[in-house]
C-alpha cells in the first residue's frame, strides 16, 4: 500500500504544500506574499493573516495537481519550527484539524532539517555521511549529516546570519525587500573592488555584525565624499559584499571538511539560490576533490517539498504527534 503524505511549510512568508508518494514528490506548490516588500522586512501580522488566506487554496492545489483525493491520504505532516510564532500556528492549526477531520496521523517537521533534506527530493543524492552548509534569512550552520534523522549542528552564526547581512546590505543601498536576490544579479555585472572586514571567529562559527558595521561605515565615508558614491558603484558594492559574504562561508566549510574528514559537501536553505555561492562551492569542490550537492532553485526556498522528504522517513519510523502537539519558534536541529 502507498504511502501518501500531504505536507504543509508556513514558517515565515511563504504558504506551502507539497503531495509526496512513497518517497516521490507529486507537487510542490507555493504562494509567495508581495505585502512584505514596502515595509523592507517580514512583518509578522501581515505574515499570519496572508498564510490564512493562503493555505486552503495552496493545499486544493497541490492535491489536485498530484492527483490525489484527501481520502487517500497516510499523514498529514507540517513544519513545527523554527519561525515566526503567528505563521506556524496557522500551518499547525490547519494540519490539526484536517488530520483530526479525516482521522490521519501527523508528523512535526523541524524546518532546518528539512532544508538539508530537501536533497533527497530528486538525484543526485548525497550519500551519508555528508556536510551540508545551510543558509537562509535566519540561519547560517554547518552540519554533519550521519543519516536522514540523525544531524549534528557544528557551526552556527553568533549574531546575525548570511541572508541577513544581504537583505541588510541592500537596505542601505536603498534595494527592494528581499535584496538577496537583487545584490546577486546586479553584481553579475560588476567587480568585486572593494575590501569589507571579514570577522574572525574561532572554530566553525560565523559572524556578520562586524561585516555590515563595515559595510555600513565605508558608504558614509564615501557618500560624504560623493553624494552620487552608490548610484554610481552600484554593481561593484553589490559584488564585493557577494563576494566577501561567500568568502567566509567557503572559509568555514572547507575547514570543517578538514576536520571532520568528509568529502561530500551540500548546500541547502535560500540563500544556496545565490549564483556567486554556487559557483564557489563548485570550484572549491573540482580544487578539494569533494563531491558537491547543490539542490535545484525549486528547493532552495521554503518549500513544503523538503517538509514532505523529511515527513516520509519519519513516517518510516512511525514518529507520529498527537494533538496536544504546539509550534516552536526556536527549535534546535539536534
Amino acid at each position: 500500500m502507498s504511502t501518501i503524505i500531504l505536507a504543509i511549510e508556513s514558517s515565515c512568508d511563504d504558504t506551502s504544500a507539497a503531495v509526496l508518494r512513497d518517497g516521490q514528490i507529486l507537487s510542490n506548490c507555493i504562494a509567495n506574499q508581495e505585502a512584505h516588500s514596502i515595509y523592507g522586512g517580514v512583518v509578522p501580522e501581515v505574515a499570519s493573516r496572508a498564510h490564512q488566506q493562503n493555505i486552503i487554496p495552496v493545499v486544493d492545489l497541490a492535491l489536485k495537481r498530484a492527483g490525489v483525493q484527501k481520502e487517500e491520504l497516510s499523514a498529514i505532516a507540517f513544519t513545527r519550527g523554527p519561525g515566526l510564532m503567528g505563521s506556524l500556528l496557522v500551518g499547525v492549526s490547519f494540519a490539526k484539524a484536517f488530520a483530526l477531520s479525516l482521522d490521519l496521523p501527523m508528523i512535526e517537521v523541524n524546518h532546518m532539517q528539512a532544508h538539508v533534506l530537501a536533497h533527497f527530493a530528486e538525484d543526485p543524492k548525497p550519500e551519508f555521511p555528508f556536510l551540508c552548509l545551510t543558509v537562509s534569512g535566519g540561519h547560517t550552520q554547518i552540519i554533519v549529516v550521519r543519516d536522514y534523522l540523525e544531524m549534528e549542528l557544528i557551526g552556527t552564526t553568533i549574531d546575525d546570519a548570511a541572508g541577513e547581512a544581504f537583505d541588510k546590505t541592500g537596505k542601505m543601498l536603498g534595494l527592494d525587500y528581499p535584496a538577496g536576490p537583487i545584490i546577486d544579479k546586479l553584481a553579475q555585472t560588476g567587480q568585486s573592488v572593494f575590501k569589507f572586514a571579514k570577522p574572525k571567529v574561532a572554530g566553525l562559527n560565523f559572524s556578520f555584525s562586524g561585516l555590515k558595521t563595515s559595510i555600513l561605515y565605508f558608504l558614509k565615508k564615501q557618500v560624504k565624499e560623493n553624494p552620487e558614491f552608490i548610484q554610481e558603484n552600484l554593481a561593484d558594492i553589490c559584488a564585493s559584499t557577494q563576494s566577501t559574504i561567500v568568502a567566509i562561508l567557503m572559509e568555514k566549510i572547507e575547514q570543517a571538511a578538514t576536520q571532520e574528514n568528509i568529502k561530500r559537501i551540500a548546500i541547502a536553505g535560500g540563500v544556496s539560490a545565490n549564483s556567486g555561492l554556487r559557483k564557489a562551492l563548485q570550484t572549491l569542490g573540482e580544487q578539494q576533490g569533494w563531491q558537491t550537492f547543490i539542490p535545484r532553485l525549486e528547493y532552495c526556498t521554503d518549500n513544503a517539498a523538503m517538509i514532505a522528504v523529511t515527513a516520509y522517513h519519519k513516517f518510516q519510523r512511525a514518529e507520529f504527534v498527537g494533538q496536544e502537539i504546539t509550534p516552536l519558534a526556536r527549535y534546535k536541529i539536534d
